[in-house]
């Protein structure tokens, strides 16, 4: 057996070509990262057997001549060995590649579905190459031991490569060319090993051939991605489903083979036996891993459905594990009380030392509930700083644990930037007649909100009246948003007098509102409402229009009258509120000093600085500032002074004493002494001032001997319609001819000492309208100005009152009205 001159060089050249691919791989198993080192090294060794049974087989048809069958048959041994290692080294470079390793179950379900895939292909060239059908008739090699190794050895690589494919995520280009490399390879070793075998010169250089080629596909695909490829492992969607392929490519080959005539030797019965084994030991694994797959995913259910109901920050269970466990109690008709808890101030934790620190507080929070609770009670977080505790028993039980969590709960949470401070309200509910999941939970809501409402930091119980509240709560505040337009709200006046000849000189607008089904709603019900769901702007910009329209049409009818509009906070910082104020005025010719802005004390306990500029923008406009309620608490003298205001509204509270005092050493009528105080700050300060709620004549000559010059309440006259207010003005004019219009809002006066200032007006500057200061410094101490009105004729200063008109009813602005 030798080589022609041209198949020599031939073989040269592949073994050249093997030699080079060989040493690339070498290089790229060295340059290999941990990932992928291992499939580089094997697939290196590989190369190293291939090339060994390239080199060996060359070898010997290039120099075996003279050798008999014996000794060229020996020489296949060694070659049919390499191939079977390079075809072991290949196909656990293939096992190591990423994805084929994650389990040693994987790994074994890949090596029985590539030896069934090796098997299936080795039974069907079994039956093809064998008796009675012999595919390449007298060309078929006859049978040896070296051939029947490397046809295993080719079977089970061309199954591995196969089957890694098919596994493999995409995309597959570079594996399927490495697969390519590897199954040409162990062709290849068949090849040289069967020339051997046959003294086939051309078989050994074919296989010669394909060895080189293959090297040279392997080491390309290796050296330009390392590694080629990663392996897919999915038990749901692609595995075993190719199973079916090899039993019908053998069942039917066999049926051929059967039908042809042939029989079934030892290696055909081996080959089956081996791939039914095969079989049911890749079946039962893949049970295993069913089952071990759906043990795991009952474990991780379980986890899930576990942290559904918990709060992951606390560890307390959430809003679905406080319904499963009232669901549970209402099931089994346990007792129980449900404690809704909120933190007082937690947004302001937030605010200032910040969302860690925040959470820091709620874990804490988490952990003091647990530790205080009885076995059997169950703890929540609903969400943000919302907590509830499900209290198995009865009231009375509840009630104790409730007390002892608003202890607890209120004391102070260290944290590393300072202790945070915090209280707690709580709302208990106890179970409804009939158990209700969902109204248990609206009951201790209810009972919070209660809670809050009342003052925060206490514990409240639900009543049924709460949902009363609330129903009409909802009504109210449904309906207030179409008043206007369905025209149920009204304006009334409450006169204010001058003293002590009570005529009236000016008119405070009230806001009145009649729903045609819920009656007449109280202000002080509607009014905080409209404040709390965005309605106050509205609300007190109709007011203010209603008010300057009303007002221009008595300065039009001849009368001297100004009318004053309360102002609340809200509506005070808002941008847009000076420019409203102008707008109005202008829209309904009145001049500005005739209108009064009352500003609440309350108002004052916000931001004072704001407070001035927006005072002082609406002073440039010239309309009159009033300090609305003074007394009541909020005002210092630092702030009277730097507040740029007209008027001092003395508080009802202050007016109402119940032992007026009498002057020593003298006769004179007895006076409030906190009103003389106010009465003498004001005058020194430059405002005038105004006593509401005079109620009784007592009160009004105590106000009178203070030297207050002007009053409101309902001695002087409930809230009336406009046309009756007109015709108190009408009654109050009806006694010689009308004077000028010349009064103005209250000017600031200064108190002449032992006088009333009651004195008929007289024409001179003071008299006359004062324009506004721009600034607070700037506020001016008068003389005594004129009063407001057209005289104190019509009564002497000690003749006092004793009938006024109270025709018309309402309640006492001074108590009720906060409209705007």
């Amino acid at each position: 057996m030798h080589f022609p001159p041209g198949m020599t060089a031939v073989a040269v050249l592949s073994g050249i070509v093997a030699a080079g691919a060989t040493a690339l791989l070498i290089v790229v198993a060295r340059r290999a990262g941990r990932t992928c080192g291992q499939t580089a090294v094997l697939v290196a060794a590989a190369a190293v057997f291939a090339l060994f049974a390239l080199l060996v087989g060359v070898t010997v048809a290039l120099g075996g001549e003279g050798l008999r069958q014996g000794q060229r048959t020996g020489w296949a041994t060694p070659v049919a060995i390499a191939t079977a290692a390079s075809t072991l080294a290949f196909g656990a470079g293939l096992l190591r590649l990423p994805g084929a390793v994650v389990t040693r179950a994987a790994t074994a379900r890949l090596v029985l579905d590539g030896l069934i895939m090796g098997t299936a292909l080795w039974f069907v060239g079994w039956v093809l190459f064998s008796e009675p059908t012999r595919l390449l008739a007298g060309m078929a090699p006859v049978a040896c031991p070296q051939i029947l190794l490397t046809t295993v050895s080719v079977a089970f690589t061309a199954g591995l490569t196969l089957i890694v494919l098919v596994r493999a995520a995409g995309p597959r280009r570079r594996l399927a060319w490495l697969g390519t490399g590897i199954t040409a390879v162990t062709c290849g070793g068949l090849g040289i090993a069967a020339g051997l075998c046959q003294a086939m010169p051309g078989l050994v250089l074919g296989g010669a051939v394909l060895i080189a080629a293959g090297l040279a596909t392997a080491a390309l695909a290796v050296h330009r991605a390392v590694p080629p490829g990663q392996i897919d492992v999915d038990l749901i969607r692609r595995d075993g489903a190719y199973a079916f392929v090899p039993m019908l490519a053998m069942a039917a080959s066999a049926m051929y083979h059967l039908i042809q005539g042939g029989r079934f030797d030892a290696l055909g019965i081996v080959a089956g036996s081996i791939e039914g084994f095969a079989l049911v030991t890749r079946q039962y694994l893949a049970l295993h891993d069913v089952r071990r797959y759906a043990v795991r995913l009952a474990e991780r259910e379980a986890h899930f459905r576990e942290l559904a109901h918990t709060d992951p920050l606390t560890g307390l269970a959430n809003r679905r594990g406080l319904l499963r466990a009232l669901q549970r109690s209402t099931g089994a008709g346990d007792p129980c009380v449900l404690l809704g808890l909120d933190l007082d101030g937690f947004k302001n934790v937030n605010d200032m030392r910040g969302h860690d620190v925040g959470d820091e507080v709620l874990a804490e929070v988490g952990r003091r509930l647990g530790d205080n609770l009885r076995p059997g009670d169950l703890a929540a977080r609903l969400g943000g700083d919302e907590f509830a505790v499900l209290v198995s028993g009865r009231p009375a039980e509840a009630g104790r644990v409730a007390e002892r969590l608003l202890g607890v709960l209120g004391r102070p949470y260290e944290q590393p930037g300072g202790p945070v401070f915090i209280s707690v309200s709580i709302g208990v509910a106890g179970q409804p007649d009939e158990p209700d999941t969902e109204l248990l939970l609206r009951h201790a809501d209810l009972a919070l909100r209660y809670a809050k409402q009342r003052g925060k930091n206490r514990i409240e119980h639900y009543d049924v009246a709460y949902d009363q509240l609330l129903r009409r709560r909802n009504m109210l505040e449904h309906e207030m948003r179409g008043a206007i337009e369905r025209d149920e709200l009204r304006l009334v006046f409450q006169p204010v007098a001058s003293l002590p000849s009570v005529r009236p000189v000016g008119a405070e607008a009230l806001l009145r509102w009649r729903h045609p089904e819920l009656g007449n709603v109280r202000p002080d019900e509607f009014i905080p409402l409209a404040e709390e769901c965005g309605m106050i702007a509205k609300l007190g910009a109709w007011v203010l229009h209603q008010a300057c329209y009303q007002l221009s049409r008595w300065l039009a009818d001849g009368h001297d009258v100004w009318v004053s509009v309360n102002v609340s906070p809200r509506e005070l910082h808002a941008p847009e509120y000076v420019v409203q104020v102008a707008e109005a005025l202008r829209a309904h010719h009145v001049p500005p000093q005739r209108l009064v802005l009352e500003v609440t004390e309350h108002a004052v306990a916000t931001d004072l600085d704001e407070l001035v500029r927006r005072l002082t923008a609406l002073r440039r406009t010239g309309v009159r500032i009033a300090l609305d309620d003074f007394g009541a608490g909020y005002s210092s003298l630092g702030q009277l002074r730097r507040l740029p205001i007209d008027i001092l509204k003395i508080d009802h509270s202050l007016v109402a004493e119940h032992e007026p005092v009498r002057p020593v050493d003298t006769d004179g009528p007895a006076f409030a002494p906190m009103v003389d105080i106010v009465m003498r700050l004001g005058h020194q300060l430059g405002l005038e001032v105004i006593a509401e709620g005079v109620t009784t004549p007592a009160e009004l000559a105590a106000v009178v001997a203070a030297g207050c010059r002007f009053g409101q309440g309902a001695l002087f006259g409930w809230g009336v319609p406009a046309e009756h207010l007109e015709a108190m003005l009408e009654a109050a004019t009806s006694v010689g001819a009308r004077p000028a219009p010349v009064a103005t809002p209250p000017a600031p006066v200064s108190a002449p000492p032992g006088g009333h200032l009651c004195a008929p007006p007289t024409p001179t500057a003071s008299a006359r309208p004062r324009r506004l200061p721009s600034m607070p410094a700037q506020r001016s101490n008068e003389g005594a100005s004129a009063q407001l009105g057209s005289g104190g004729g019509g009564g002497s200063e000690g003749a006092l009152p004793t009938s006024v008109n109270h025709n018309v009813g309402s309640v006492d602005s001074s108590r009720e009205m906060r409209q705007a």
